[in-house]
């Protein structure tokens, strides 16, 4: 329930404004410990309270892809979906830089081109310092308007895809939006209407000394006010080339440093790009290598109980055949010893056996006189059930 998003909240770009953010930065969000404690429970009031103890901003960092606190209220933003006014105050807020740049990011997501170029172009001119998260973990110095740039230029900021806006020029041309009017515009149009007055101002002077030196005055007076007025036009035209190159070297170097924060930035991201490879590589010859040897760790025991099976048969075979071979050796010594005995043998084999029948019959016929009268046992039964002594 704390995930779903509001049921009064209006579908952005025909889908749930959570959408926005892929599933797998959506799954990361909500198992974060951040998004279950800080943000359960955020209206559009109280979010401003988080908003403003925010010290930085980013997507995902670590090698887990752990979500920023920035992150985790812009989610919040898009499930309770603030009004636009609301949204506006936040863009206007100048004490709190961080709640600037979330609103405008928020904006950035769910706006229309048109309020997209309205409320985040003025922005240009904010160029306070900001913290950002990169994805090792580190933190990296940014200013707002580095940030804007990004919002209005690139198509991925915050490890988010940015929905597509109309380039500038195409809503010009269609009346809706007015030509962009930049902060230094009315710089220019002063130099311009002082260089336009200077060639006047020239022309007058030249009249009034032509004037003044054919009323008579001194020629050498004329010539150190001259010189001394063009000294002081040269000086002033010096200025105002010096005050051209500084902005042009200041512009300069601006871009100059930005190409390099996006080549570092690129950089960055293509080394980024080949760890994770490497790691995958070798994750995987790990796991080619430990199921190989898996494998022929499993092929080694069949071989094992296969040849093992094999000597047990082999010696169970030998071993019957051993014992078949005995039993036909021994019947056939004991039908060779019947059939060649020879008559001498099997007398003396009888004498021997004449004593052992003469002591058979004799415990025979003693057995015999031994034996009692069945009357006389009857009556020794019933005497010793009596407890009396038996008859003799």
């Amino acid at each position: 329930m704390a995930n779903r998003t509001d049921p009064a909240a209006k579908s952005i770009r025909g889908t749930n404004p959570q959408n926005l953010v892929e599933k797998i930065l959506r799954s990361k969000i909500y198992q974060n410990t951040y998004w279950k404690e800080q943000c359960f429970g955020l209206t559009a009031e109280t979010l401003v309270d988080k908003a403003m103890e925010l010290d930085h901003l980013g997507g995902t960092h670590g090698g887990n892809r752990k979500p920023t606190p920035f992150m985790c209220l812009v989610m919040k933003m898009l499930q309770i979906q603030p009004e636009k006014e609301i949204v506006i105050e936040f863009i206007k807020n100048e004490d709190y830089k961080y709640v600037r740049v979330l609103g405008a990011f928020y904006l950035r997501l769910t706006g229309t081109d048109v309020d997209v170029y309205r409320y985040l172009e003025p922005l240009y001119n904010d160029y306070r310092k900001l913290r950002r998260q990169l994805a090792d973990g580190c933190f990296s110095l940014t200013h707002v308007d580095e940030v804007i740039d990004e919002l209005l230029t690139k198509d991925y900021s915050c490890d988010i895809a940015l929905p597509r806006v109309k380039k500038r020029w195409n809503l010009e041309s269609t009346g809706s939006l007015p030509a962009r009017k930049s902060a230094l515009e009315d710089d220019f149009e002063e130099e311009e209407e002082k260089e336009d007055v200077e060639p006047i101002n020239d022309a007058l002077e030249d009249e009034i000394h032509e004037k003044n030196y054919y009323r008579g005055r001194s020629p050498a007076r004329e010539r150190n006010k001259d010189r001394r007025r063009d000294s002081h036009r040269h000086r002033d035209r010096d200025y105002d080339r010096d005050r051209d190159y500084d902005r042009d070297y200041d512009r300069d170097w601006g871009r100059g440093r930005e190409r390099d924060r996006d080549r570092d930035r690129d950089r960055d991201r293509d080394r980024g790009r080949d760890r994770d490879r490497d790691r995958d590589r070798y994750r995987l010859r790990d796991d080619k290598e430990y199921s190989r040897d898996r494998d022929r760790e499993r092929e080694g025991r069949e071989r094992e109980r296969r040849d093992r099976d094999h000597h047990g048969r082999r010696r169970s075979h030998s071993r019957s055949r051993s014992r078949s071979k005995d039993r036909e050796d021994g019947e056939y010594r004991k039908r060779n010893a019947r059939s060649s005995a020879s008559p001498r043998r099997r007398d003396g084999a009888e004498d021997r056996d004449e004593p052992k029948r003469k002591k058979e019959k004799k415990e025979k016929k003693e057995g015999g006189a031994g034996e009692e009268d069945p009357e006389i046992a009857e009556w020794n039964r019933i005497r010793a059930s009596l407890g009396l002594a038996p008859l003799k």
